[in-house]
């Protein structure tokens, strides 16, 4: 059969394609071994393996290559077979359905001489030659993974790419030169590279290229020279390597040596050359300090610093030492100092650019380091690529860091800092916490820190006289006391209003103890921060309360607050300015006018209407078992104050008297029936039994009167104190008792449906309910450090529960219910209000006013509220000292 066939007309082409496909599909099948081979040599050489490799490996490599090829090419004749014609028109045919190619080569069996047979032949024909026309040329199959399971072939092909990428199709030329007799034919030749020190960035020289006579490098390039030809026809000649004693033979095959000082370099014979070497000295790193320490506004310490080398500066650190011979050696710092190794850091280096020439900061954080505003000495070092270092001369300047400005604060602050100074400080410490913890009415806003501070004393005098006070001991107390004195800086404010009087505070302190300009900016920063907050919350308040009201009170007067708000602005502008221009005794009185002002400033409320809806009467009713149970632990937490230390009250007046937490007179205090008479300055000085009204309405009842404080005021020897406590307690128990009947009773009167404010409401309240149960067993066993952290329970419970309850109102509330009517004004008259509702001087949701959170719509606001100090206090882009206020934030309320 030929492809001339009539027949194989309509197939002529894809005929040929696939017979091309079969010669190349069996050529590959057949040669690959030696494509591999070819492929594996070419890259070797293009890569110089034969450089590197000694002359006889190359020529063992060689033979053994030339083997393997023999014998591939053998493999593939033997295996090879040239494809033909019918092999050809076999694979055309598979690629169309039923085989017409077959059939059209095919001739009439039978029935060749009926006319009607002949008939249905041809048309069979014709439809197989028009099927057969469709018929496409397959790709050839150029697999051979089952004859290379170990894809060696890939192999081949990957180091030849390499070979393409990296190497040089010209060092096949160089196979000559190894041959025998080549060297000779050809002469001696040589060939040499300089190469400078990576770190400079300067290019390879070749040495065959050089035209100058005089060559300038820097130090300690590297020189290779490599000689061709019979031994000694070139030799080196050399004064520049500064090499003495062994060297090795100036007709060597191979040199390489660093140069490491001026001199001349010649090759001697046939085509050598000389020149003269200049070499660049490598210049050591140039490192200054500039200016002073600075604190910024995160507490951290600056202190810039300027850098230069020629090549670029690869390292830096800074070594702080403490300045004995500046510090002042009182008080704390009279003993000898435990041993503490300097502060050792890592300069920051730009992370990009020009390293030869910059200027940096070193900033880290030293608040709570031991030297914390010592006197220390800063040493830097700046290092370059060559391993040369140089220091800057030594700065003495104070560790800046954080200052506490609070004097309880700061007093804390200095007996921590004695602590770490020497453990022998132990006991003096200790003995000047329990004096700062006398009198904790005096120094102690909130008694939670008193008990802190409790904690910590006993801790530490535990240790001290058990001899056990190690350094693990002596890190934890040291971080238990900077928490506590951290909490009594910052407070645990939680409005807008008292933030603002604490900046205020803060400030006036630090003009008085001669505060860096960097301290007092960053406290008037705060000073403003906090104004703006109470002056926002101030406006949404306002438009809160005239949207309620609507149109029946007329537009809002918005003037009031914006005239203000821009006077106390402009206040703030003339103390900062005050400040700048260092006239503190005029800043200090410009700063006591605005706390005037904001004195002034309050928010007042509309008086509502005194028919209210029963969800409302249940949210005071609540409110007020608040207070209740704050004056009841209040008056726990004063029996505990005289347990530990009795007479701790004798700075108690009627001066001092607080309603919720304070620690002035016992009976003025919420819950009592005030001084009756005059009698005594301790809780139940006009009760024998010491027992106070609880609720209003005949809600509250009278404990037994056993008579029971007065025993316990007497202090006698031999239990007398403890057998007054016991009775105080269980006064106490039964007001607890009292309370928590009181609770029930409440509970079962709220007007809730069956949503989730309801459902949330009850469990809160039962919770309560159980707090309150916890804290009359506490006391009725005489514990009131456990009745004290109950009743904390039983408050947290009691504000979750209104603040359910509001959610619960809302969701009831019907459209077009009445809202509360309110007003925002900027007057020191009547009834003086911070934004939240809450009357002067009382703290948490007890303190809310008649009318202000009167509907649930205002408690929805103020949930939404703690949604957004939620959500503030998530954002990692917020300092850490924001986030860490916002969480104490969300821990309180």
């Amino acid at each position: 059969m030929r492809l001339s066939d009539p027949r194989l007309r309509s197939i002529r082409w894809p005929l040929r394609f696939t017979w091309l496909g079969l010669i190349v599909e069996r050529l590959v099948c057949s040669f690959w071994p030696l494509t591999t081979l070819v492929m594996i040599a070419l890259a070797a050489v293009m890569l110089g393996l034969h450089e590197e490799l000694p002359v006889e490996m190359v020529w063992v490599g060689a033979v053994v290559l030339v083997l393997a090829g023999t014998t591939a090419v053998g493999f593939g004749l033997w295996r090879y077979r040239w494809p033909r014609l019918s092999d050809a028109l076999m694979r055309l045919d598979t690629t169309v359905r039923g085989h017409p190619i077959a059939a059209l080569l095919d001739a009439q069996a039978i029935g060749s001489n009926d006319p009607a047979s002949q008939a249905l032949w041809k048309a069979h024909q014709y439809r197989m030659q028009t099927r057969a026309a469709t018929a496409v040329a397959p790709m050839p199959d150029l697999s051979v993974a089952r004859a290379d399971p170990f894809a060696l072939r890939y192999m081949a092909v990957l180091a030849l790419a390499v070979g393409l990428l990296f190497g040089s199709i010209w060092r096949v030329g160089s196979l000559s030169e190894m041959t025998p007799g080549a060297a000779a034919a050809t002469g001696p030749t040589w060939e040499g590279w300089i190469e400078p020190p990576r770190y400079t960035g300067l290019p390879v020289l070749y040495l065959n290229d050089q035209v100058d006579e005089v060559l300038t490098l820097p130090e300690h390039s590297q020189l290779t020279l490599r000689f061709y030809g019979d031994v000694g026809d070139l030799t080196l000649d050399e004064t520049i390597s500064g090499r003495i004693g062994d060297l090795p033979s100036a007709a060597a095959a191979e040199q390489r040596f660093k140069i490491t000082t001026d001199g001349t370099l010649s090759i001697n014979g046939t085509g050598g050359r000389s020149w003269t070497v200049v070499l660049i000295e490598d210049q050591a790193p140039t490192i200054a300090i500039v200016g002073s320490p600075a604190l910024e506004s995160d507490d951290t310490t600056s202190l810039a610093y300027t850098a230069s080398d020629d090549y670029g500066v690869v390292a830096g650190g800074v070594e702080i030492s403490l300045d004995m011979a500046a510090l002042d050696r009182r008080h704390g710092l009279a003993a000898t100092p435990d041993a503490r190794d300097p502060i050792v850091l890592d300069l920051p280096l730009p992370l990009s650019g020009d390293r030869r020439a910059f200027d940096e900061q070193m900033i880290d954080a030293f608040t709570k380091h031991p030297w914390a505003n010592m006197p220390v000495i800063y040493q830097m070092t700046a290092q370059d690529a060559a391993e040369q270092k140089s220091e800057t001369e030594a700065l003495k300047a104070p560790l800046v860091t954080r200052r506490f400005f609070d004097p309880m604060a700061a007093a804390v602050a200095e007996q921590r800092r004695d602590l770490l100074w020497a453990r022998a400080n132990a006991p003096r410490v200790a003995q000047i916490l329990r004096t700062l913890s006398t009198y904790p009415a005096e120094v102690f806003r909130d008694h939670g820190d008193y008990l802190r501070l409790r904690t910590i004393l006993r801790r530490l005098e535990r240790h001290s006289r058990d001899k056990t006070l190690g350094p693990e001991q002596q890190e934890e107390l040291a971080e238990a006391l900077w928490t506590l004195a951290i909490q009594l800086e910052e407070g645990d404010v939680g409005d807008a209003l008292a933030r603002m009087e604490r900046a205020q505070e803060q400030l006036s302190q630090a003009m008085r103890d001669g505060a860096t300009e960097e301290e007092i900016a960053r406290l008037m920063q705060q000073l403003r921060d906090a104004t703006q907050d109470y002056l926002r919350q101030l406006q949404r308040q306002q438009a809160q309360e005239q949207g309620d009201q609507g149109d029946q009170q007329g537009s809002p007067d918005e003037n009031a607050m914006q005239l203000s708000q821009q006077d106390l602005q402009a206040m703030m502008d003339r103390i900062q300015e005050l400040m700048e221009q260092g006239r503190m005794a005029e800043a200090e009185q410009a700063l006591r006018e605005f706390q005037e002002m904001m004195e002034n400033m309050r928010v007042t409320e509309g008086q509502q209407g005194k028919d209210g809806n029963p969800g409302e009467q249940s949210m005071e009713d609540l409110a007020e078992t608040l207070r209740e149970q704050q004056g009841l632990s209040d008056q726990a937490f004063r029996d505990l104050q005289e347990q530990f230390n009795p007479g701790a009250r004798r700075g108690e007046s009627q001066g001092n008297e607080g309603r919720n937490g304070g620690l002035g007179q016992g009976q003025s205090h919420e819950g009592g029936q005030g001084n009756q008479g005059g009698q005594g300055d301790r809780p139940g000085a006009g009760d024998p039994s010491g027992s106070q009204q609880l609720g209003e309405g005949g809600q509250g009842q009278r404990a037994p009167e056993n008579g029971s404080e007065q025993s316990g005021s007497n202090s006698q020897p031999g239990g007398g104190q403890q057998d007054g406590q016991q009775g105080l307690s269980g006064s106490l128990a039964d007001r607890q008792q009292a309370l928590r009947d009181q609770l029930r009773a409440q509970r079962k009167g709220l007007p809730l449906g069956g949503g989730e404010g309801s459902d949330a409401t009850r469990d809160a309240l039962d919770d309560a309910g159980r707090a309150m149960d916890g804290a009359e067993e506490a006391l009725r066993q005489g514990d009131l450090a456990e009745a004290i952290d109950r009743q904390s329970d039983a408050m947290e419970a009691l504000r979750e529960g209104m603040r359910a309850l509001g959610e619960a109102m809302a969701e009831q509330q019907q459209p077009g219910q009445q809202q509360g009517q309110g007003r925002a004004s900027s007057s020191a008259q009547g009834d003086r209000t911070d934004p939240l509702g809450r009357r002067n001087g009382e703290q948490g949701s007890g303190g809310m006013s008649d009318g202000q959170f009167s509907d649930g719509q205002a408690y929805r606001r103020a949930w939404d509220l703690l949604e957004e100090i939620r959500r503030r206090s998530g954002e990692r882009s917020r300092s850490d000292t924001e986030r860490s206020y916002l969480e104490r934030l969300l821990d309180r309320f």
